[in-house]
């Protein structure tokens, strides 16, 4: 699927400053087992989470220690890593990271433990609906969601003083801004990777259609996923998008705006501390909203990013696996890798939270943030997370996304109705393990 897809993290920068140092810290906690039972954490690379992690094992008081096995960068490398431990009966995997699109797959392979009793009452305590939804499969809780994510249209007001409240008018208002010769694209994700899967769920989600049945064993691909082909044709086509669109990925888009080269971003709130560190004196003229409707009146239904984390099924010490779990995503650990690493939190509370990290001392931005100062957008976020959209759930997604965003490649090409025959057939031998590898 790609690296940087609204799992957390804007690829290459927050997760750019992590070092051999962390590793090498890792490698010799893995040896001293000594001292009670290793729990052995496989996620991905996250700048500051070894201080959430030491947290966790300064509060199980040597009853055991997590160690922190970072994977690669890459989310492909990441869930091949595991899968193929896992599969192979690996039992020295404990607690492992989860995309929010990974956990069908492994809960139906038997790779993920179900959540039950107490700790599942904990683990869905005041989650947001969108989020727990991508910790479930077939009505069973197999993860407790770690962070959560969700894209924004980002503007900048002295080119246009207002967001656009459909896709509609955004087209018209950049095809506007175009014939008066000032900035007038509309930057996305369009390379042939996740990212381009994301937008056209949101575009289908938007539209009140569907592309999988509801319990993901059918291809659907009905009249709003054809819609979703019109819009996507539509902005592609008219001259309104980067001339690198088909190679454009998260930081790509971001460069992109930050350069002067668009009116409309769509994009992850990492844009906002990036263009805050680049360009401070226009961040003032930085301006946000949730996605444009496809249908008026409508609000939009923005696809949603994030990890979950899960217990192996092959651990050999399950109960402590759930502990150290429920910590690594507790209130105050959300809190702190949402201001320190910019990975929105999943709990609804911490989104009207206005405490410093440090209580005891006065709120500064830079030393001892608040959710307020760290996410001066966050109440966009909540408004989208509230009505938000999840990628189809199935075993099967890692195949669905390599056939979508294969099929929507270039955009511009598209022939709605044709594209969504197409898909409609490659997507359903998708389902049936057909034609692609994994």
């Amino acid at each position: 699927m790609g690296n940087g897809t609204g799992r957390g993290r804007p690829p290459g920068r927050m997760a750019a400053v992590v070092g051999a140092g962390m590793l090498t810290a890792g490698l010799v906690t893995a040896c001293g087992s000594d001292q009670g039972i290793t729990l052995n954490l496989y996620y991905a690379p996250e700048d500051t989470f070894q201080k959430v992690v030491d947290n966790c094992n300064a509060q199980a008081a040597g009853r055991y220690r997590i160690v922190y096995n970072k994977l690669q960068r890459g989310a492909d490398d990441q869930r091949l890593q595991m899968a193929r431990r896992l599969a192979a009966g690996d039992k020295g995997l404990d607690i492992l990271g989860l995309d929010v699109t990974w956990v069908p797959e492994f809960a139906e392979a038997g790779w993920a433990e179900e959540w039950t009793g107490a700790n599942k009452a904990q683990a869905e305590a005041g989650v947001l609906p969108g989020p727990l939804a991508t910790a479930t499969w077939n009505d069973k809780l197999y993860a407790a969601t770690k962070n959560t994510n969700v894209q924004l249209l980002w503007y900048d007001d002295r080119i246009t003083p207002q967001a656009p409240a459909t896709w509609d008018q955004m087209v018209g208002e950049s095809e506007q801004l175009k014939a008066a010769g000032k900035p007038h694209n509309i930057l996305f994700t369009g390379a042939q990777y996740e990212g381009l899967v994301v937008i056209y769920n949101t575009l289908v989600a938007s539209a009140g259609g569907h592309i999988l049945s509801e319990d993901g064993k059918s291809v659907v691909m009905d009249q709003g996923a054809v819609q979703a082909l019109e819009i996507l044709k539509r902005v592609t086509s008219s001259g309104i998008t980067d001339p690198s669109l088909t190679n454009q990925k998260e930081d790509d888009v971001r460069q992109a705006f930050q350069r002067g080269n668009g009116a409309f971003e769509l994009n992850w709130p990492f844009v906002y501390a990036s263009y805050a560190d680049e360009q401070p004196k226009d961040l003032a003229h930085f301006k946000w909203s949730t996605y444009p409707s496809v249908q008026p009146g409508v609000p939009a239904k923005t696809t949603i990013g994030g990890y979950d984390l899960a217990v192996s099924t092959t651990s050999q010490h399950k109960p402590e696996a759930f502990e150290a779990a429920l910590c690594l995503r507790n209130r105050d650990n959300q809190k702190f890798s949402a201001v320190k690493d910019g990975v929105p939190p999943s709990l609804e509370s911490l989104y009207t939270d206005n405490t410093p990290l440090d209580p005891a001392k006065p709120v500064d931005a830079d030393n001892n943030p608040s959710m307020a100062t760290a996410y001066p957008m966050r109440d966009t976020i909540l408004a989208a997370l509230k009505d938000a959209a999840v990628r189809p759930l199935t075993p099967a997604y890692q195949s669905l996304s390599t056939v979508i965003s294969k099929v929507l490649s270039p955009p511009s090409k598209i022939d709605p109705q044709k594209t969504a025959d197409e898909l409609r057939s490659k997507l359903t031998d998708a389902l049936n393990s057909k034609g692609v590898i994994p």
